[in-house]
């Protein structure tokens, strides 16, 4: 092939150890070029490699044909140049998250107390009878029984362990899974690169370097490269130079394209020159010691080159630990508020825990009292060395109680519920065609009360077709035959279609037989294309004799200019021709001319547009048909190809198409269950407001005889600005509540329509959007919404960075499916923490009240944990992977301010506590007489496991089982089995929890205080555990409406608490629950506030996920010792966080547009 014969001058092949020597340049030849911006670097490819073709043939790559698909050149490609991968942060191993677990406060505490417990079971004072230190040691006989007195510590400790393990685990398993994710994610990606002549995709991984890659209007470009052609070519290169402003790159002054940055608008073909850690996002992320290999010497490295000092800290070091874990929680939640799970969750913990804390307190200071009180007061004894450990083991024994009772009252399974419900969803979510790139949005998307929703290929199929067309005078109501249209007007209108659209549009055959033909590229051009093919002409052959090189410019499409032209230079004489192509009320007030019926050139004065206007573009919208006008222009000298103004103007108009999109057969039924749910659609558009307001009464986003508003963007702008043209929040106030269709809008209006539905104060709750785009410019709104919906067949991947979920269908019933499972992700959280605080409150008042008049729990420390680690790890496992149902749409959304546990809720915890207490108590104090056995009351310090207890724990753990199906409702449901068989991981939890609990309870023993019982006390039990099925019916059975002194808990923040300051736009995230403990000042929670901690599986995805680009300077010495890199959803470039431009710079020239982290989303 021709691209194999390279010319290498002498000079400059280097034969290094590696395959370098096989290529005309080396690897840091190239990276060295890359370095270089603008002229400097156009100066540097003259100098050494003569011009960009020079560098493709020492790289033996051809321009046009690119490289071959021979495995042998690919792999020398790999060996010199290395792979276009950027190795992940190595996760965290099983030890590290084993040692995380242990940091829980509670478990530490546990740990001192069964230690101390241990060493103190172990030291036997000789000398006096042990009647000399009172009741303490009294009743044990057996000199075994007293050597075992070790075991409840052992106990303790072995159950802490097990905690820690089951942390750990589901901490891992956490985080493999979202590995899994992430990897899915970049396999996922592909590039458009030319290989034999071919345009193929390929995995980004797979780039070479001397691919020849196609990059188009809203890529994510994933390697470096030097630019071969260009149209129109705009860069932003904010996430790499924190500039805000657009780079315009052309060969002659700005060739060189870098890894991570975004094409904003154009197309072109580049040479890939850097892939992987050459790139230039790779060497940042070896700056940062973000790749996890040898961080501390790359920084230490780093700090030393060009003898510039740099604030980077290793970032082992204690000091850049914690100022990373800071930055990471800052850079990970900059969503408006915390998500609206979280916040209640958090809020609702915090309290819990308050009271838990008050309760465990008690409980230690009553024990202690009595027993001082009893023993020197009433006893009068005399507190001597001997007894001292004696004394202290009781103190110890209480103090366990006490962190006992401490370790129920938390709810540690919730944040193990919040996770695996996620965890879950997310999975399951993925066969309904949403990937979830940030976790929480899964959960937000159950509150959503708003949807804006684009049009095309959302709403309708995104197969375009053209079926109205005005030629030559006349309105053809079908496509017409070629032969009725004049001939050069034919001619002039397949040249104009075929040369002015994307090359890379492309009509296929069909791939199955019987098929429709695959439409590939811009759908609006294929519909075009089609419309070439249906006059029976072709237009490859016209391509062909002018291919892209040729043209001699071209304005691509973009949201202000909704026109495409391309220039040709006259090949016969001088002169210039334009063809253009656009939205037909735009372009038709640019022609001064039309084509009439035998191909002449007529006047076309403002009465024929208006005519026009009337009789054809009108009709056609009407009808849902999407108006294209196809128009050109002819030049006989150069004018100035900048002034657009000028250029786009006089133009002479072939005809007007209508296009038909056809509405998605599923969309109408799943914009009604959306209505029905309580969520309203808006559609957001760029077309025509005739065309959308017939879309969006087909949808039944419009309902005849309703009162709703249709505006186009440039009155909603008049009406929501004020005269100095700002957007005033009480005028979009008078507006949005009754908009349902948006039409001509700009991305600019997308976004300060849903700003302004998120911001405003009109109703009960602050409205949560959800957004979907797919362009480009929809990066903002997709950002500033509460869940963003990106396109994963036709959004670039501007705005798939920008999003929170990745529709792979682009169908908007999958929309309908994030609902439910947001719904059902809200509901499974709600049956645990029903489950859940039931037994928190039922075992904190045993264990209180036990406590109090028996000076010893009737539930044994060992007893509470596997009550806490069983009832918490598998409960949260049984009821949060309940699958959601189609009445979970039946209702209206909760909004942010219902509180989590509803009057329903609050009346079964309390309904089932009472059964729950009123069983122990009565065993407690009566048991004995009961099953006629002993008492196991008054028990002294280390006597044998009693049946009296057993029976209360056995019968403890049986109402929890039984309870648990109760709790799989929460509105009031009768039917506590409904759909129990849909859910095997309920049924085998609660089948294996009864399995464990008869081998604990028969073959215990000590260790778990327990005594093996007969089949009649089995029995007994099992029908007191099922007697709380029966009670459950009897609480549904009372109205809850009667019951208004039950208060509500859990709510989100009310609108009165957000202080001004806080609310202002783009400030970094509040955590309200944090507020309250600072006004609290007890550091004790920040320990039992695991949620924060625990909800690490939303911050590890989006560290795993997200591209967060801020600002970096080039200049090394700019780098600040906040710089957070993280690896991004490809393999191949990295995201900055917006800290990463350090305001104390010396070095930044100046501070940081806003802009400037707003390309892509967290």
């Amino acid at each position: 092939m021709a691209n194999n014969t390279a010319d290498h001058p002498q000079g400059n092949s280097v034969a290094e150890v590696n395959h370098d020597g096989d290529f005309g340049c080396t690897m840091v030849q190239l990276r060295d070029l890359m370095e270089l911006r603008s002229s400097e670097a156009v100066g540097k490819i003259a100098e050494c490699y003569g011009d960009v073709q020079g560098i493709c043939r020492r790289l033996k790559t051809s321009p046009i044909e690119g490289l071959s698909e021979n495995t042998t050149d690919l792999e020398k490609r790999h060996a010199a140049f290395g792979k276009n991968f950027i190795p992940p942060k190595k996760p965290k191993t099983f030890l590290q998250l084993v040692w995380e677990a242990l940091q829980d406060v509670t478990l530490i505490i546990l740990e001192v107390a069964a230690i101390i417990s241990l060493g103190l079971s172990f030291y036997h004072p000789t000398g006096k009878s042990s009647d000399y230190c009172g009741q303490v040691s009294g009743g044990v006989e057996d000199e075994g029984e007293a050597q075992a007195g070790w075991i409840e510590g052992a106990a303790i400790l072995f159950s802490v362990i097990i905690v820690v393990l089951v942390t750990a685990f589901n901490d891992w398993s956490k985080e493999k899974q979202f590995r899994g994710l992430q990897s899915r994610i970049e396999q996922e990606q592909k590039f458009t690169v030319i290989r034999q002549g071919q345009v193929i995709q390929i995995p980004v991984a797979e780039i070479v370097v001397g691919d020849i890659a196609q990059i188009k209007y809203g890529d994510l470009l994933p390697a470096d490269g030097i630019l071969i052609q260009g149209n129109d070519l705009k860069i932003d290169e904010s996430s790499l130079t924190g500039e805000s402003d657009h780079v315009r790159k052309s060969l002659e002054k700005d060739p060189m394209l870098l890894s991570g940055t975004h094409v904003m608008e154009g197309s072109g073909r580049m040479v890939v020159s850097a892939v992987g850690m050459n790139s230039q996002t790779g060497i940042i992320v070896t700056l940062l010691g973000a790749t996890g290999e040898d961080e501390e010497k790359k920084v230490k490295k780093a700090k030393t080159q060009d003898g510039i000092a740099l604030e980077i800290q290793p970032l082992k070091s204690e000091e850049g630990a914690e100022s990373e874990e800071k930055e990471k929680k800052k850079v990970n939640v900059t969503k408006k508020e915390k998500s609206v799970l979280q916040g209640k969750l958090t809020r609702l913990a915090v309290q819990i825990g308050k009271a838990g804390l008050f309760m465990s307190a008690v409980t230690v200071i009553i024990l202690i009292l009595y027993f001082v009180i009893n023993t020197f007061g009433v006893q009068g004894r005399e507190w001597t060395a001997e007894c001292t450990p004696i004394y202290i083991q009781y103190f110890v024994k209480f103090f366990i109680i006490g962190v006992t009772v401490l370790v129920v009252a938390v709810p540690e399974g919730l944040p193990l519920a919040v996770t695996i419900s996620l965890a879950y969803s997310v999975k399951k979510m993925m066969k309904d065609n949403n990937l979830v790139r940030h976790l929480d949005a899964c959960e937000t998307m159950g509150n959503a009360t708003a949807i804006c929703s684009d049009k095309t290929g959302t709403l309708t199929m995104n197969r375009m077709k053209v079926v109205q067309a005005y030629i030559g005078d006349k309105h053809y109501k079908n496509v017409p035959e070629p032969e009725v249209i004049n001939r050069e007007t034919l001619e002039i209108l397949v040249n104009s279609i075929s040369i002015n659209s994307a090359y890379t549009t492309k009509i296929l055959p069909p791939e199955k037989e019987g098929g429709l033909p695959k439409h590939v590229g811009n759908k609006t051009e294929c519909s075009l294309l089609g419309l070439v093919l249906d006059l029976k002409r072709d237009y490859q052959p016209v391509r062909d004799e002018i291919p892209e090189e040729k043209l001699y410019k071209v304005y691509t499409f973009n949201s202000s200019r909704k026109s495409m032209s391309t220039v040709l230079k006259n090949a016969t004489g001088p002169g210039f021709r334009m063809y253009s192509k656009g939205a037909s009320e735009i372009v038709l007030r640019k022609c001064s001319h039309i084509l009439d019926a035998s191909g002449k050139l007529r006047a076309f004065k403002a009465k024929d547009r208006n005519d026009m206007v009337h009789k054809v573009i009108e009709p056609m919208a009407c009808e849902g048909l999407r108006t294209i006008c196809v128009a050109m222009r002819d030049f006989t000298t150069e004018p100035d190809w900048d002034n657009e103004a000028e250029i786009l103007n006089d133009l002479t108009c072939i005809c007007v198409v209508g296009i038909e999109d056809p509405v998605r057969h599923e969309v109408p039924e799943a914009i009604a269950k959306c209505q029905r749910a309580g969520i309203t659609v808006r559609m957001v558009t760029g077309d025509n407001i005739n065309t959308a307001r017939a879309i969006a009464t087909k949808c039944g986003i419009l309902q005849p005889g309703e009162d709703f508003l249709c505006l186009e963007g440039k009155d909603f702008n008049q009406q929501i600005r004020n005269d100095k043209g700002e957007v005033e929040q009480e005028r979009l106030d008078k507006i949005w509540p009754n908009l349902r269709v948006l039409a001509r809008s700009s991305p600019t209006d997308k976004h300060t329509l849903v700003k302004g539905i998120i911001d405003s104060t009109v109703g009960e709750t602050r409205q949560v959007v959800a957004v979907t785009g797919d362009g480009t410019n929809d990066g903002p709104a997709l950002k500033k919404a509460d869940v963003g919906f990106a396109m994963g067949i036709a959004g670039t991947d501007v705005a798939k960075e920008a999003s929170d979920i990745i529709l792979t269908d682009d169908n908007f019933t999958s929309i309908v499916k994030a609902v439910m499972w947001g719904r059902n992700v809200y509901d499974s959280i709600s049956k645990f923490l029903q489950f859940q605080l039931t037994v928190n409150v039922v075992a904190v008042i045993v264990a209180f009240t036990g406590a109090c008049i028996t000076q010893d729990s009737p539930l044994k420390a060992v007893q509470m944990l596997w009550v806490n680690l069983i009832m918490d790890t598998l409960a949260s496992l049984a009821l949060a992977t309940e699958p959601p149902t189609e009445s979970l749409l039946l209702r209206k959304p909760y909004g942010r301010n219902k509180p989590l546990i509803s009057r329903t809720m609050m009346k079964n915890i309390l309904g089932h506590a009472v059964y729950q207490l009123v069983i122990t108590f009565t065993l407690l104090f009566a048991g004995e007489k009961l099953f006629n056995i002993d008492s196991g009351r008054n028990t002294p310090l280390h006597s044998p496991p009693s049946e009296h207890y057993t029976i209360i724990f056995n019968v403890f753990v049986m109402m929890q089982l039984f309870n648990e199906i109760n709790a799989r409702k929460i509105h009031g449901e009768r039917n506590v089995f409904e759909g129990i068989y849909r859910n095997p991981i309920f049924c085998s939890v609660v089948l294996g929890t009864f399995a464990l609990q008869i081998v604990i309870v028969q073959f215990g023993g000590k260790p778990f205080s327990c005594i093996a019982l007969t089949i009649d006390q089995w029995l007994w039990c099992v029908f007191i555990g099922v007697g709380e099925l029966l009670w459950g019916q009897l609480i549904s059975a009372i109205p809850t409406h009667h019951l208004k002194f039950l208060k509500e808990a859990g709510h989100g923040i009310p609108k009165g608490e957000f202080p001004e300051e806080e609310l202002t736009e783009g400030s970094d995230e509040i955590d309200h629950a944090e507020m309250e403990l600072r006004r609290g000042q007890i550091l004790w929670f920040r320990g039992l506030n695991r949620i924060q901690t625990q909800m690490d599986v939303v911050y590890t995805f989006q560290t795993g996920q997200t591209a967060v680009p801020g600002a970096l300077r080039r200049q090394p010495s700019v780098v600040s010792q906040h710089n957070d890199a993280k690896t991004v959803s490809s393999p191949t470039h990295v995201g900055i966080s917006s800290s990463s431009l350090s305001a104390n710079s010396a070095a930044a020239a100046e501070p940081p547009t806003p802009a400037s982290s707003s390309t892509t989303g967290n």
